[in-house]
């Protein structure tokens, strides 16, 4: 030893400093008991000094007696495990004990007995599994000192941490076998003990010649030892090297810290790479993680552990460290699928699930490497000598294997270095399948949004339209946003943009739910305000639906639309809001400006405010801009300030909407949005004189030949006369119906566009309705050949009564084909 220093309370000393301790004679009889002792079982000195030490242990279930485990003790030099010893009160204490044997003068031999409580330690329970794994294994040096401090027992370990022979020991002193102001300050310790009773504990650190680390660290608890009068005896000096101790303590700290770091983000792969760059260099030279290849993409049932047959599950990597740039320990690169050998430490670990230690990596013929002579090979170029092997694991679902390795640092891989890989890969594989259940989440959540969210936009002849959409979530990539644009009757379009409270799927979904309410409510032709009533209904069922008991009241769930309806023929468009942002309107010369629109509540509340509608003018070529407030409004601004982004970037004229859009867009701050970014761009298109014809007809029976009349004439203009005979007959059977079931004039209204448009107008409220007609019924059948000769049919309302309608393609229709259905109003 070349020098010994004192210092404070050492890492992993709590079991020396705690441990009840007694010396035995060579016969297994109690000679010395400490204070610790006496606590733990409830016995003082003079109850057990003189004693077999049988009095406080229990009969053994084999029989063994004391003499017989006494010599069992002298063949192994010593024993340690779990046993019981006996209390005081009759308990049974479960402790964990070590007996160490000791040499004294003439070859005498005798016993130290260090008992600890085996319940669970204070701290941090990986900390404890650290110090408890080293503890069962280190050897620990004992010095037993008499009243006059002269070494009189001694074990075989002392030597190793002080370098002192037995010889130069025994029958001395501590300042006669070792001189300096190191020595005398220890020996003042024991003398301080051996007077105050009071166990101390000192930490020294020795270089000694031999070992792969000459400097090592080494733990000494000092303790007084009483005989059956209670008086001392001497003071014995148990000493433990607690260098791994101390190493992995310094390891766990920095790996404490760093894991604070791991699986931040849910990206599977990165959370890999994070794992293996924590253990490079902290305790491996060279680290791999390899992933289940459904793992990454949460695709597939994942593997299990146990048997597998013959099929391995396919492991890609996806994690790379090593003290050596380029990595050359890895024949595979990240995203490579890996080879795994049928008989290797990698299959066995996926079927037990349990870690791999190899401190000495033996590469040689006749091992698992012979299947695979590639690795091999990178092995013995890269002097891999040590190795371990950790399944990631969650809830008995494998992963993957994490794969550490040694080249540069001398020292093979010890049980410490196992638990703290095993340690790090734990808290990885939580990261790692909260990940993976997200990217399955994920997965689900994207496929749902790619149903739910339109393909292509069809404006018709009403408008041109493209739309944006951002999610705040960049990773998930799923929010409530959404939009539409629905074909209406009479070349009208619908434009909707709406916003559900929320991102992930729950919110997809119920956007997707809203969605398709409104393109429900929109087929039945209802009024913007009107289909804002209906839907704030649907938002408050779908909570009602939604809530987990009959008597817990319904969660709000909100949500926000603004919905309007586009007529290229008038130019008009009527629209309503629902808590939603008020569109951004550019007239043809570039000008923008925000409508006044009444600000209806959000959906879902269930306020009974009504909605209001605003009918504005809108000329050909006019922008209609529709947004969900994400796009204006952020954490620094209000949403007024990013109105006035918006609109200053929407304005002018001759730029392309996707060129509108992109300006749009970058419109935001630079900053991660904190709310879906939704954007729906559309630019009014008008239909000219020459395709809209419309005609006023008084309600009389002579009304049905002029309509037909008059329709002949329009198609034969338009060039369509090959849609003359059918279009003839739908409007023969409109206008009669609008004859039977009206009292004031008639309106006749031809739209050519994609389709031909055919609509009548009538004073009545009454919807028409298919019905049967039986054989004997004179009439009933009249939208019966109006849905055969159509492609599609239908009626709306307006102020002044119905418009019933039939589309029809712009080639020759299909014939009638008789049949039994009828219509009525």
């Amino acid at each position: 030893m070349d020098r010994v220093t004192s210092g404070g309370h050492p890492l992993g000393t709590r079991e020396t400093a705690d441990s009840a301790i007694a010396m035995l004679d060579e016969q297994g009889t109690v000679v010395g008991w400490t204070q610790a002792a006496e606590r733990l079982v409830g016995y003082s000195a003079g109850d057990v000094v003189g004693r077999s030490a049988a009095f406080v242990l229990p009969p053994s279930e084999g029989g063994t007696t004391v003499s017989a485990f006494v010599e069992q003790c002298r063949a192994r030099s010593g024993w340690s495990g779990t046993t019981g010893v006996r209390h005081r009160d009759g308990r049974t204490l479960a402790v964990s004990l070590r007996i160490s044997m000791m040499r004294g003068q003439d070859g005498a031999v005798g016993w130290l007995v260090s008992v600890t409580d085996a319940g669970p330690l204070s701290g941090d329970t990986v900390t404890g599994s650290v110090r408890e794994s080293l503890l069962a294994h280190v050897p620990i040096g004992i010095v037993f000192r008499d009243l006059r401090l002269r070494c009189t027992w001694v074990n075989d370990t002392m030597e190793s941490h002080d370098g002192i022979p037995p010889e130069r020991r025994l029958g001395h002193r501590l300042t006669d076998a070792l001189a300096g102001i190191e020595a005398e300050t220890l020996q003042e310790t024991l003398r301080h003990v051996l007077d105050t009773g009071t166990t101390r504990v000192y930490s020294y650190r020795a270089w000694l010649a031999q070992g792969a680390r000459r400097d090592h660290t080494f733990a000494a608890s000092l303790f007084r030892l009483q005989g059956a009068d209670g008086r001392a005896t001497g003071v014995c000096v148990i000493s433990v090297d607690v260098t791994e101790i101390r190493r992995a303590y310094e390891r766990l700290a920095i790996l404490t810290e760093a894991s604070t770091h791991l699986g931040r983000t849910l990206d599977v792969v990165r959370t890999s790479q994070e794992l293996a760059d924590l253990a490079v260099p902290l305790f491996a030279d060279y680290a791999a993680v390899d992933l289940e290849q459904s793992v990454p993409v949460g695709d597939g049932p994942p593997a299990r552990v146990g048997p597998f047959g013959e099929r391995l599950p396919v492991f890609r990597r996806a994690g790379l460290a090593s003290i050596h740039q380029g990595v050359p320990e890895s024949p595979w690169v990240r995203g490579d699928p890996v080879l795994i050998p049928s008989a290797s430490p990698f299959t066995d670990v996926m079927r037990t699930g349990r870690s791999h230690l190899e401190p000495v990596l033996d590469t040689a013929e006749g091992t698992w490497f012979d299947e695979d002579p590639a690795r091999a090979r990178t092995a013995q170029e890269n002097g891999m000598h040590s190795l371990m092997v950790v399944p990631i694991r969650a809830r008995r679902t494998l992963l993957g294997v994490a794969l550490f390795v040694r080249t540069e640092d001398p020292v093979p891989f010890q049980e410490v270095d196992l638990l703290l890989a095993e340690e790090l890969v734990g808290r990885a594989a939580l990261s790692l399948d909260n990940a993976r259940q997200y990217a399955r989440e994920h997965s689900a959540a994207l496929a749902l949004q790619r149903n739910l969210l339109p393909h292509r936009l069809r404006g018709g002849a009403a408008v041109e339209a493209v739309s944006r959409y951002l999610p705040a979530d960049l990773d998930n990539g799923v929010g409530g946003d959404w939009f539409d644009v629905i074909p209406l009757s009479g070349a009208r379009v619908a434009l909707v943009v709406g916003d559900v409270v929320g991102h992930g799927i729950d919110a997809a979904a119920t956007m997707g739910r809203l969605r398709t309410a409104v393109r429900t409510l929109a087929d039945m032709e209802l009024a913007p305000e009107e289909l804002l009533t209906h839907l704030d209904d649907t938002v408050q069922r779908l909570a009602e639906g939604d809530a987990d008991a009959q008597d817990q009241s319904p969660a709000v769930l909100g949500a926000t639309c603004l919905y309007a309806v586009y007529d290229p023929v008038t130019g008009k468009c009527a629209m309503a809001r629902a808590g939603h942002p008020p569109p951004a309107m550019v007239d043809p010369q570039g000008r923008v400006t925000f409508p006044d629109l009444p600000d209806g509540p959000p959906l879902g509340l269930g306020l009974g405010i009504p909605f209001e509608a605003v009918e504005l003018d809108l000329p050909e070529g006019s922008l209609l801009a529709l947004y969900s407030d994400g796009l204006v409004e952020t954490r620094d601004d209000d949403i007024e300030a990013g109105m006035r982004r918006l609109g200053t970037a929407l304005a002018g004229s001759g730029r392309s909407l996707e060129e509108l859009g992109t300006r749009a867009m970058e419109t935001r701050p630079w900053q991660a949005p904190t709310d879906d970014v939704t954007l729906l761009l559309a630019r009014t298109r008008s239909l000219g004189p020459g395709q809209v014809a419309s005609w006023t007809l008084p309600c009389d029976r002579s009304s049905v030949r002029s309509a037909r009349d008059l329709t002949a004439g329009q198609l034969v203009a338009w060039g369509l006369e090959r849609l003359e005979d059918a279009t003839k007959l739908i409007v023969s059977e409109l206008v009669t119906n609008a004859l039977r079931h009206g009292s004031g004039p008639i309106g006749l209204r031809l739209i050519r566009h994609q389709v031909l448009t055919c609509e009548v107008l009538d004073t009545s409220g009454c919807s028409p309705t298919l019905r049967h007609a039986s054989r004997v019924d004179e009439s009933g059948r009249g939208l019966f050949l109006v849905a055969q000769l159509s492609r599609r049919w239908g009626a709306r309302s307006v102020p002044t009564g119905k418009i019933v309608w039939a589309e029809q393609d712009l080639t020759t229709p299909p014939e009638p084909r008789p049949g039994d259905r009828a219509a009525s109003c």
